[in-house]
């Protein structure tokens, strides 16, 4: 019996992330440079990212609470339009991600796992395969997507229609290392 893959739980790092999307909660960006920022003894403030939601989409803000511990990864899912940006509020999550192969399936041997602490965020691309976790208990996100898929995810989950901008699939089990 072939052993099942492991998945080491990486911290997170703009460059290690990027294949995936964009790091959100990167430091304060250099005043007077190219990214609008805003900094006085008050508050500082700049942009971290303009989001994206595909060609006439609606850009939503979900509420997301978290409670998987589950270590096995047997399925992953898929946005097809949107950008995903996922931000915890209330205890860091890890979150899995994984490339799209050339036919549009989960690329495995790019399947990696961040620890994404509260402060800090992901902000997938397009066709960016993922799951979610925590290490117990239960983690609150903030979550911005497109309406339409949410409406469709929604939709698929309740009553079993077809899914036109998500995919959901069964992948061989990897397992999350936990230190």
């Amino acid at each position: 019996m072939a052993e099942m893959p492991q998945l080491l739980i990486r911290k997170l790092d703009p460059d290690a992330f990027s294949d995936y999307g964009f790091m959100l909660g990167g430091p304060m960006p250099a005043m007077g440079g190219a990214t609008p920022a805003f900094s006085n003894e008050a508050t500082d403030f700049w942009q971290e990212h303009v989001f994206s939601t595909g060609q006439g989409g609606e850009t939503e803000i979900l509420w997301v609470n978290y409670r998987s511990q589950d270590k096995r990864i047997s399925t992953l899912e898929m946005h097809k339009i949107t950008q995903q940006a996922l931000i915890p509020l209330t205890a860091g999550i890890i979150h899995i991600v994984a490339a799209s192969a050339g036919d549009g399936s989960p690329d495995l041997s790019s399947m990696v796992a961040f620890e994404v602490p509260v402060g800090q965020g992901v902000c997938m691309h397009p066709g960016c395969w993922h799951a979610t976790r925590v290490r117990g208990g239960q983690s609150t996100c903030v979550m911005l997507t497109r309406r339409s898929t949410t409406a469709d995810l929604v939709s698929h989950l309740t009553s079993g229609s077809n899914a036109s901008e998500t995919c959901i699939v069964s992948v061989p089990e990897h397992m999350l290392v936990f230190e």
